[in-house]
């Protein structure tokens, strides 16, 4: 049974530009089915990360945040904690607040690995993580847990990154797994995708975006018109939500 605390408890999402926000609009409905009408779940729209210490001090009643864009790493030197496997991966999404003490913790690896793990295949080996930010941290993270080997590509690669110029026919054979941790294709820019060679996409391939809105991005369209499988980040972000929930109440 789901341990729910009967005070007036408030919640929050940090992060920059987050009007679109999925996390408000899901734990909002969530506390209406379970009773909880005195919770409450609101956007810190933070022009930067230095505002967060002026946030803690403005709202002491705040008992948990969740971060997002561009906030997962930045966030880190702010916090009185980190929990082991966040550290790791450094990245933290999640924050619970005892006695005035931050607590940072990453549930994105828990809801990558859940959502992607049914899509997995014998074949799917090894992985282009594109983009290298936050989340891609956890993505690396659980790629390497579960056993595959990967590479991150950015626009600036650092030492063994490669670049997008570099993904020929021959790369993209090898790596049958694609990951978009960029968020190029989030809504209101849905034309807009990471600048790849689709025509070498095959049905052997994987094509998984975290970005929810729009629900199919034109990475993925571009990708299923190859014959390549794909998924969306909305069941990712359903996980990692009651994970961050799980461990509020815990």
């Amino acid at each position: 049974m789901e341990k729910i605390e009967k005070d007036k408890n408030r919640f929050g999402l940090i992060g920059k530009d987050i009007s679109y926000s999925f996390s408000r609009g899901y734990f909002t409905k969530k506390f209406s089915e379970l009773g909880l009408e005195q919770h409450s779940y609101e956007n810190f729209d933070l022009e930067q990360i230095d505002l967060f210490k002026n946030l803690m001090k403005q709202n002491s009643d705040i008992k948990g945040f969740n971060v997002t864009i561009p906030y997962k790493e930045q966030i880190m030197p702010f916090l009185s904690k980190i929990d082991e496997e966040a550290q790791a991966i450094g990245a933290v999404n999640t924050i619970k607040i005892v006695k005035n003490a931050t607590i940072g913790y990453n549930t994105d690896v828990y809801g990558f690995q859940k959502s992607i793990e049914p899509y997995l295949r014998n074949h799917h080996k090894k992985a282009l993580i594109l983009g290298t930010g936050g989340a891609s941290k956890a993505v690396a993270f659980v790629l390497n847990k579960l056993g595959i080997t990967y590479k991150f590509v950015s626009r600036n690669p650092k030492k063994d990154q490669l670049n997008y110029k570099d993904l020929s026919k021959e790369v993209l054979s090898e790596y049958t797994v694609l990951v978009n941790c960029t968020p190029l294709g989030t809504y209101p820019n849905i034309k807009d995708k990471p600048d790849i060679p689709y025509h070498f996409i095959t049905n052997e391939h994987l094509l998984f975006d975290l970005i929810y809105n729009p629900e199919k991005t034109a990475f993925l369209l571009a990708g299923e018109q190859e014959g390549g499988k794909i998924s969306n980040g909305s069941n990712m972000l359903q996980f990692q939500a009651e994970k961050s929930w799980e461990i509020w109440n815990s």
